[in-house]
């Protein structure tokens, strides 16, 4: 039962509770368990919140039994990446600086999953404030891939991918700002979120750009997680109102593929790809086109360089936070120090270029295509996920060519979609030959949150990958 439990998706989950055919006590053991003998292979927490977590599961199992009207995730176990805040719990944004740091606020995110009664089991690792591709930082070491825990589980939200891919509990919290929760999404063989600019709000926003997100198993959870976490707040200004749309029925209903059209672009025209991953990709859209009787073409895009895009955006914010998060005493990470550096050749007039035209451009290019197709696909990462690099964060060449700036590669077809404001979703599409997932990242039309989750789980039904399970093969 236990081995049942710990596979199960959270809808399943949430159904069989409701039924009073599953105990969240049983649930949130099994999870624990599973934690506890596979989280040494893979790193994937900071802090574990077992005893808070079997205390809450002992009180929903009460709920449930009783007959009480129940939240929508109630006893649903779920991880919470440790850069977004938790009352009482120590949270670290994967920072030594912080290792103590026990915040008074939930952030907003995790407010609202708290109250529709998700189980917290615990804080998952990260990148020192998320500000890299993969998942390694003094505080915590480096997070692997279930399907090969000396790989990589991409970054920023690698400790939640791995978490959800290797069975410890269904949901997990990430966040992305350029693609930290897709990337990990394609390295772990799971399904990542990342809603349209504004959908999901975040405390006190700065960017737009940057948002919280789902990580699971199936299609299904994400979008239960999305029902949950959209709608406006009056502490983000970028925030959406609400459209009243829900994303669980949209999931389960699905859309015939068969009236859809696709523009596909491996790459997006942004560099080279990894021979493999683009003979999974290849092989899924053909199937999308044969078995799904879908309308898929290749395109062409026209989009800005992805990596000086990202130097250019991403550097003075981080410049100018840098004092503050790595006080006297505390260095960042190698590839940190690297991107700062990068960082101080950018001058002002790029970085006003860059939010005002360039971003215009990216959205721009996307809509191009968006008007005659109905999503854009391209492989998630341009690569699998790679060795462990002992401060590194990405591969010198790819597909026999040097790669410019490898510790920003691995983000180089998820950037372009986060600065147009698109709806975006990774889902596995297949694996390597040596067995490591490759991710296939659908790009939806403006604010169509809801069309892409049904395509998504269109696409998961023919071609499923969630009973793929890592570490027990």
């Amino acid at each position: 039962m236990a081995d049942e439990l710990i596979w199960m998706s959270a809808h399943e989950l949430r159904d069989g509770i409701r039924r009073k055919e599953v105990s969240p006590v049983e649930a949130v053991e099994a999870v624990l368990n599973r934690l506890e003998e596979v989280n040494p292979a893979i790193n994937a927490f900071v802090t574990v919140t077992a005893d808070a977590a079997r205390a809450q599961a002992k009180q929903a199992e009460a709920a449930a039994l009783r007959g009480d009207d129940l939240p929508p995730l109630h006893g649903v176990p779920i991880t919470i990446k440790d850069l977004a805040d938790t009352a009482g719990v120590r949270t670290t944004y994967g920072c030594v600086a912080h290792a103590e740091y026990v915040p008074d606020t939930d952030a907003i995110s995790w407010a609202r999953l708290k109250a529709a009664g998700a189980i917290l089991i615990g804080k998952t690792t990260t990148p020192e404030f998320g500000m890299l591709g993969v998942t390694d930082s003094h505080l915590t070491g480096a997070t692997g891939t279930p399907w090969d825990p000396t790989r990589t589980s991409g970054g920023s939200s690698g400790g939640a991918a791995a978490a959800v891919a290797a069975g410890i509990a269904p949901l997990a919290l990430g966040s992305d700002g350029g693609g930290s929760i897709r990337v990990p999404a394609s390295c772990c063989g799971v399904v990542g979120v990342k809603p349209s600019l504004g959908r999901i709000p975040t405390r006190h926003n700065v960017d737009g750009d940057s948002t919280d997100g789902p990580l699971t198993r199936r299609v299904v959870d994400a979008a239960l997680m999305l029902d949950v976490l959209v709608g406006p707040h009056d502490e983000d200004r970028f925030s959406l109102p609400a459209t009243g749309e829900n994303y669980t029925e949209a999931a389960i209903r699905g859309v015939d593929l068969g009236g859809l059209r696709f523009a596909y672009s491996v790459g997006l025209d942004q560099g080279p790809i990894d021979p493999e991953t683009r003979r999974v990709v290849d092989a899924a859209m053909r199937d999308l086109a044969g078995n799904g009787g879908a309308g898929v073409d290749t395109v062409t895009m026209d989009l800005p360089d992805a990596i000086d895009y990202f130097l250019h955006y991403w550097s003075g914010g981080i410049q100018e936070s840098m004092a503050d998060a790595f006080p006297e005493g505390t260095e960042p990470w190698p590839s940190i120090v690297e991107f700062l550096q990068w960082g101080r050749k950018v001058s002002a007039a790029d970085v006003s270029r860059a939010f005002r035209e360039t971003r215009t451009q990216i959205y721009d290019g996307f809509l191009r295509i968006l008007r005659e197709y109905d999503f854009v696909v391209c492989a998630t990462t341009p690569t699998p996920p790679f060795p462990h690099s002992n401060g590194k964060g990405g591969l010198d060449i790819v597909d026999g060519q040097q790669v410019r700036h490898p510790d920003l590669f691995f983000h180089r077809l998820t950037e372009p979609p986060t600065h147009a404001g698109l709806p975006v979703i990774s889902v596995p599409c297949g694996f390597t030959q040596d067995g490591l997932p490759v991710g296939l990242q659908i790009i939806g039309r403006p604010h169509a949150d809801a069309q892409l989750i049904a395509a998504a789980a269109a696409f998961e039904q023919f071609a499923p990958w969630s009973h793929h399970r890592p570490l027990d093969h």
